[in-house]
């Protein structure tokens, strides 16, 4: 057997430990060791007792879909949940209930025996299981009504000295408990986000040098070989070294430049385009970032599909920041080198983000 399955669930032993000990509770009430003079109202009082104290310890809601989150971090499968309301106000008529009816069913000369005074930690146990249950303000006016109804049945004295400063003392305790596991709990949170955004930041880093890394290599790979015939001729390069320097420079711009523009059948059209004379520029400034590959293959095989057909002079090709457009392909023609007003806008393309 595995030792994940040799575990006993911390909350079902938590569970455990509160039925037994409430039931406990109880049965003293039954222990009876003189006359009660009216027990059907102390076996009253236990028959409402045992089933709201069970309710409060078992009690799950079944949330919908679309019921709000509980708020305590520790709540839902980490810790209790919030108890319901009726069922806190169910505990609030047994700490009014309860005592009473005790109180009324024994005799005022042994109303502080051991079977008759049960209800001080009967029902401080059951403002514990509430303050658990993250119902704070009801815990403590069951405890303050337990604390009066204590004093004017059986002397104030009396009611210190048999148990009622132990019931206050639990739920304090289980107050403060609950406080602690939510300010551990959102603690643990925020220690587990940034750990989640150092490594978010460490492997953005490692693709980052990872992708300097490539472009050094195919920069080596594109420039090496042109700039060693530079070299060994003094400058002296034939018009087809001269072109192939220029397609290389060309190349190495458009990989630091617009890298998630490019595949193998764009830099193909950008490479032809370039061959015939024309001067194409590439810029990607964040425009297709959080694109997932299929949309990114999508865009660049409508791109290689407008250069294409192109015929400007001069193409600019640039990631677009707005939500429909992901590329914008601009050529313009004229009989000038450089730009000037005459120079004609004779393509414009919006490639628009696949699905939008």
């Amino acid at each position: 057997m595995a030792a994940g399955e040799r575990m006993i669930p911390v909350r079902g032993i938590l569970l455990g430990l509160a039925f037994a000990f409430t039931a406990y509770l109880a049965a003293r009430g039954l222990w009876w060791t003189d006359d009660v003079q009216n027990p059907s109202l102390v076996i009253a009082a236990l028959l409402l007792y045992l089933p709201t104290t069970w309710l409060c310890i078992f009690w799950e809601p079944r949330l919908a879909a679309d019921d709000p989150v509980e708020a305590s971090v520790t709540a839902g499968v980490r810790g209790p949940t919030r108890l319901p309301v009726w069922i806190a106000l169910l505990a609030i008529a047994n700490a009014v209930v309860v005592p009473a009816a005790i109180s009324m069913g024994v005799a005022a000369d042994i109303r502080t025996e051991p079977f008759a005074t049960w209800y001080l930690g009967g029902i401080g146990a059951l403002m514990t299981i509430v303050m658990a249950r993250r119902r704070p303000l009801f815990a403590w006016i069951g405890t303050a009504i337990l604390a009066v109804l204590s004093a004017l049945w059986m002397g104030p004295l009396d009611a210190l000295r048999l148990g009622l400063v132990g019931s206050v003392v639990w739920v304090v305790v289980a107050q403060l408990l609950i406080r602690g596991l939510d300010r551990a709990a959102r603690d643990t949170a925020q220690l587990a986000e940034l750990q989640r955004v150092s490594s978010s930041w460490q492997a953005s880093q490692l693709t980052r040098q990872r992708e300097r890394r490539i472009q050094v290599q195919r920069a080596l790979a594109i420039a090496g070989p042109l700039l060693t015939r530079t070299v060994s001729t003094g400058g002296r390069l034939t018009p087809e070294e001269r072109l192939q320097a220029r397609l290389a420079e060309g190349r190495l711009r458009d990989d630091m430049r617009g890298p998630r523009l490019l595949d193998d059948d764009v830099r193909a059209e950008v490479e032809r385009l370039r061959r015939r004379g024309a001067s194409v520029t590439m810029l990607d400034e964040g425009g297709l970032d959080g694109i997932d590959e299929r949309s990114l293959a999508l865009i660049r095989a409508e791109l290689a599909e407008t250069l294409r057909s192109a015929t400007s002079d001069r193409l600019y090709i640039r990631t677009s920041p707005h939500t429909r457009v992901a590329v914008t392909v601009v050529g313009r023609s004229g009989t000038e080198n450089g730009l000037s007003d005459e120079d004609a806008v004779d393509l414009w393309r919006e490639i628009d983000h696949p699905g939008r």
